[in-house]
């Protein structure tokens, strides 16, 4: 899909492994009831407040071996996402490419820069100190934002600058992520891709496990 001709942008993949099956289907051009179901009542809670507030409708179902731990399902519904993310984007012609923003919830206030560079490269400081929230290991929330900057081929840098309440700061960084990607995807009046080099969405499909083909940066402060 192209940003130029109009038409809306949708994307769907469906991954599936010894480990898990996800289905994701985006719409980024309008924003919609969409359902996540992801066997994590918390990540449900999290994706659909960065889908929300991205402007978007998502759809993303998953069955994982969740007998083990979180850590496959929470890792490949960010692949899933990020991939059906960059479907739609196609070519990035006539996108915005760069997007930013900041959500504060209450104390707490999260960063988020975004650019749709056809590069994966995620940095993400998020300081949570409790072990898990709900049924999620909080290390895992760091790497779902890096499975989908991976599978989408985008630039994330993603900071929590202040807060108290673990589950404040988890929200307000989705909440960030999808503010900054919604102005990111959004429609500019110069036609055409933007970019010196004439091209943003190049490399090899972007299937493989987070961290494999991207640079990646989770920063472990601790908020004091």
């Amino acid at each position: 899909m192209s940003a130029d001709d109009g038409a809306p942008r949708t994307g769907e993949r469906t991954r599936e492994t010894l480990e898990t099956r996800v289905e994701a289907r985006v719409n980024v051009d309008s924003r919609g009831p969409g359902r996540v179901q992801t066997g994590l009542p918390f990540l449900d809670h999290m994706i659909g407040a960065a889908a929300f507030h991205g402007g978007m409708t998502l759809d993303l179902r998953a069955r994982g071996d969740l007998d083990v731990d979180d850590h496959h399902t929470v890792e490949d519904c960010g692949l899933v996402f990020g991939a059906a993310l960059r479907d739609a984007l196609g070519e990035r012609r006539g996108i915005r490419r760069f997007g930013y923003a900041y959500a504060p919830l209450d104390e707490a206030l999260a960063r988020a820069v975004v650019d749709l560079s056809g590069r994966p490269f995620a940095a993400v400081d998020l300081g949570l100190r409790r072990e898990m929230l709900g049924t999620v290991a909080t290390e895992n929330l760091s790497h779902f934002f890096v499975s989908v900057a991976t599978a989408a081929r985008l630039t994330l840098h993603l900071d929590v600058i202040r807060g108290e309440n673990d589950h404040h700061r988890a929200e307000a960084a989705f909440k960030a992520f999808g503010l900054a990607l919604a102005e990111a995807v959004g429609r500019r009046a110069a036609a055409g891709i933007p970019s010196t080099k004439g091209i943003l969405d190049s490399g090899e499909d972007a299937g493989a496990r987070a961290g494999k083909d991207s640079r990646v940066e989770i920063l472990e402060t601790v908020s004091p």
